[in-house]
């Protein structure tokens, strides 16, 4: 079943909260010993809808009206209400250990036990919030890995091979 919010996303503002520069996160995770790469779970199906949010979204079947509890992804402002929250619970670290966009999150560090520390950090955050990780999609104190398409190292961004192959062909 779909369900379209076009007159509810025309209703609506737009948020202006803007989402982060994509080359100053790849730039501020390459270089680093150890990385650590992390998915958020479904991100937007885990905000909780304010109550009188849920009349405004809810959709009606043959037999009955529902109402979504968690936020639903075609929603306007979806994307900068994620953003935004993610900012929020992560703000003491954003920048220094951590890199966040949207759903993904790398942690990054030279040292093991910084490391240790940083994940420590981010975990605590993320059930304190109730944030659930998809774990076949988060790889943990590797020396290499993917974010956001670009293969970052120790020795800085690489190549992506499997994009380079593609431009080949």
């Amino acid at each position: 079943m779909y369900i379209g919010y076009t007159n509810q996303n025309k209703a609506c503002p737009k948020d202006p909260y803007p989402l982060p520069n994509i080359d100053r996160l790849v730039d501020g995770a390459s270089g680093f010993a150890l990385l650590s790469f992390m998915d958020a779970y479904s991100g937007y199906n885990q905000i909780k809808m304010h109550p009188r949010g849920e009349v405004k979204i809810a959709f009606t079947t043959d037999s009955r009206t529902f109402y979504y509890r968690v936020m639903p992804f075609r929603l306007k402002n979806a994307g900068a209400t994620y953003k935004l929250l993610m900012d929020k619970i992560l703000e003491k670290i954003i920048g220094t250990n951590v890199e966040v966009y949207m759903d993904d999150m790398v942690v990054k560090s030279t040292m093991v036990a910084d490391h240790c520390k940083a994940l420590e950090r981010v975990f605590q955050v993320l059930r304190r919030h109730q944030l659930k990780l998809k774990l076949e999609q988060c790889s943990l104190g590797v020396q290499a890995g993917k974010f956001l398409g670009f293969m970052l190292t120790k020795r800085g961004i690489e190549a992506n091979r499997r994009n380079a192959k593609q431009s080949l062909t």
